[in-house]
């Protein structure tokens, strides 16, 4: 009997290290382990000033990660060589690995805020507006303009100030939400003040431009996974170059089993349902969705890698009105980002947006009609889905069939060691 006991122990504890295990990889957390990760290939350190972006500063994200990755603690998966010619290669992110001791590594995703032919158009424009066709100082350029020294000359980022942004958070911001964006902006030495008395003009600038340009690197700072969000860790930046924890594609699921893909679906909805509805009180929505902005992590939890299209709507505050809506719309910051097309207006936005674009866009590569034939998947399930995609539907009838699609769901669950995130408690716990 004794054995027996000291046995069941030792297995549960093996459950909940591998549930610690998983979740502290997603977010990017430290981790020491007895049998560490393999250490990445060694090769010739390819982070120049150009590639970075440092070259622009402070036009860009800011500085907190440069020493690890001249340290080489940051590593591409397949170490870049001068040979790649990578100041000729358009992509925006790249796949790496992170360590904080040189043995245990994890997955990180190092990203550009821009792709770099549009960061090329966009400095072209920055030099164009101050009437310069070759080259220009793009930073004295920016901070010559009116938004500028508007923010150089307030301790509080306002609404005033933003105006004209394109990034969708920016569409309808309230103070509130300001003040959060400087409360949680890591790229400053005293972080946690809503005034910015401790910034200087250089971090104000770094700031501007990563709000214009891409709201990702902000949203997982003011919205942390280790605070419960569904958003990978944030771990800082370089230059024109940013770095958070990395997870396997939600499409590689696709060829995976039903029970699987039902376990994502249901924590699509779930966690959308949570953004709409949290204690802070912000109503956080998809502007427009597709595979490729969800993420699982080894223990089968969903992340949101890509929270570019998130808008933001203060539903304790409300949001800023803007007096002119044409105002500001040809301030050079408006377009950097490589679009000017802004979001819709915060009061045209429906409670079941998100669920629509879910259903229609990202839901239907995990659950097929054929799952109903094959799998057992109850028809009902897909008869909802429909309902869901249909934006005839009221709000009321759309959230109905969002509930009775999680239910339909639930029993497919998996609740195995594979699943860390909610076991064991699955399989203890009727809740689950």
């Amino acid at each position: 009997m004794a054995l027996r006991s000291i046995s069941s122990m030792a297995s549960t504890e093996a459950m909940v290290g591998a549930w610690w295990h998983s979740w502290f990889l997603c977010l990017g957390l430290p981790l020491v382990v007895s049998n560490p990760s393999p250490v990445p290939s060694q090769g010739t350190n390819s982070f120049t000033r150009e590639f970075l972006g440092l070259d622009k500063c402070n036009a860009c994200v800011g500085t907190s990660i440069c020493k690890k990755l001249y340290k080489e603690q940051i590593r591409f998966e397949r170490w870049l060589s001068p040979q790649l010619h990578l100041l000729s290669d358009n992509r925006t992110s790249y796949e790496g690995n992170y360590t904080d001791d040189s043995e245990t590594w994890r997955p990180v995703v190092l990203s550009r805020l821009v792709s770099p032919d549009l960061h090329q158009l966009a400095d072209k424009s920055i030099c164009i507006s101050a009437g310069k066709r070759k080259s220009c100082s793009i930073e004295a350029v920016l901070r010559a303009t009116p938004r500028f020294q508007n923010l150089a000359n307030s301790n509080i980022l306002l609404p005033s100030i933003v105006q004209g942004l394109v990034t969708p958070m920016l569409r309808c911001p309230s103070q509130r939400l300001l003040n959060r964006i400087v409360h949680r902006y890591f790229e400053v030495a005293d972080v946690g003040s809503v005034q910015m008395k401790h910034f200087t003009n250089k971090d104000k600038l770094r700031l501007l431009y990563t709000l214009a340009v891409n709201q990702q690197p902000l949203l997982l700072q003011m919205f942390p996974g280790t605070e419960g969000w569904p958003f990978p860790r944030y771990h800082g930046s370089c230059g024109r170059l940013m770095v958070w924890a990395g997870c396997r594609p939600l499409k590689s699921l696709y060829p995976s089993p039903l029970a699987h893909r039902s376990d994502a679906a249901y924590q699509i909805l779930h966690i959308t349902q949570s953004l709409a509805s949290n204690s802070l009180h912000f109503h956080l929505y998809y502007t427009n969705v597709s595979e490729d902005i969800f993420g699982i992590a080894e223990d089968g939890r969903l992340f949101i890698m890509d929270a570019s299209t998130i808008g933001i709507i203060d539903l304790q505050e409300g949001f800023h009105t803007e007096a002119d809506p044409q105002e500001n719309r040809t301030d050079v910051f408006s377009c950097l980002s490589g679009s000017c097309i802004r979001t819709p207006p915060c009061d045209s936005v429906r409670p079941s947006q998100s669920f629509t674009l879910l259903c229609r866009y990202v839901l239907p590569k995990l659950l097929t009609s054929t799952d109903v034939q094959s799998s057992g998947l109850p028809s009902i399930a897909i008869a909802e889905l429909t309902v869901c995609a249909d934006r005839t539907q009221t709000d009321q009838r759309i959230h109905k069939a969002v509930q009775i699609l999680k239910d339909t769901l639930h029993p497919f669950r998996p609740c195995n060691i594979d699943y860390g995130y909610r076991y064991p408690e699955c399989k203890y716990s009727d809740k689950f």
